[in-house]
């Protein structure tokens, strides 16, 4: 017998705390009998379980890693019909993106049907670092460098240290090249962050995610992840 918030997230229909708040609002049936309690345990293998009326069917999870371009939502649907990253990906399984990359921020991306596995790299206690590759506007001073490695306050509270490297300046057109390596997923925040120094973002891209790379592909394109990264991105998240 399990919890039912970790079947319905292993049977990759959404997150495990996502899962909770559907069963609280009364949109999962076990057996045909609606379940409002948390507490709630099913077997897997013999009880029926509904999410908003539909059965969910344990999947075999799967894993992959999507250099999402600029200009695709890191979503699985838009009501204004643009494209999301799930339209990059040729699955019939249910995958849902890890987080999320701004529309305009291109990058390194994860998705998955292991509602179990997004909800640990998600979590705010673990600390997977991600680092971006910024173009802003003018050339940073090493001191306003230093405020994003101590970290800096923004409307919804102060940012934990960050790593911040400069990596160009162009002095004739006035811009800057800038990697910086955040483990935090705040709303727009390396953007924000710059605005906050006075050099607003012109594009930016997620390079890395933990020890993952875009190496090998092109912006659209993605790739399964291997077994062994599964793995070592989970110990990653808990260490």
């Amino acid at each position: 017998m399990e919890r039912l918030q970790k079947v319905i997230a292993q049977a990759g229909v959404t997150s495990r705390r996502k899962a909770e708040t559907l069963i609280e609002e009364g949109r999962v049936t076990v057996n045909g009998k609606m379940v409002t309690e948390l507490g709630t345990k099913v077997d897997p293998h013999n009880d029926k379980v509904e999410v908003n009326g539909v059965p969910i069917d344990k999947e075999e999870p799967v894993y992959y890693l999507l250099y999402k371009p600029q200009g695709v939502l890191s979503s699985v649907e838009d009501h204004l019909d643009r494209r999301v990253v799930t339209d990059l990906i040729e699955s019939e399984k249910r995958i849902y993106p890890v987080g999320r990359l701004d529309y305009d921020t291109s990058g390194l991306i994860l998705l998955t049907n292991d509602g179990e596995f997004a909800n640990v790299l998600m979590h705010p206690k673990y600390r997977i670092q991600k680092t971006y590759i910024a173009k802003i506007r003018g050339i940073p001073s090493r001191q306003n460098l230093k405020l994003l490695e101590r970290g800096i306050k923004l409307e919804d509270g102060k940012t934990a240290p960050a790593r911040v490297k400069l990596v160009k300046a162009n002095n004739q057109k006035g811009t800057a090249i800038v990697e910086i390596t955040i483990h935090e997923g705040k709303n727009r925040q390396v953007r924000r962050m710059m605005e906050a120094i006075g050099h607003p973002v012109e594009k930016l891209k997620r390079e890395q995610y933990g020890f993952l790379t875009l190496r090998g592909l092109n912006a659209g394109e993605f790739r399964e992840l291997k077994p062994h990264e599964v793995k070592k991105l989970r110990e990653l998240a808990v260490t």
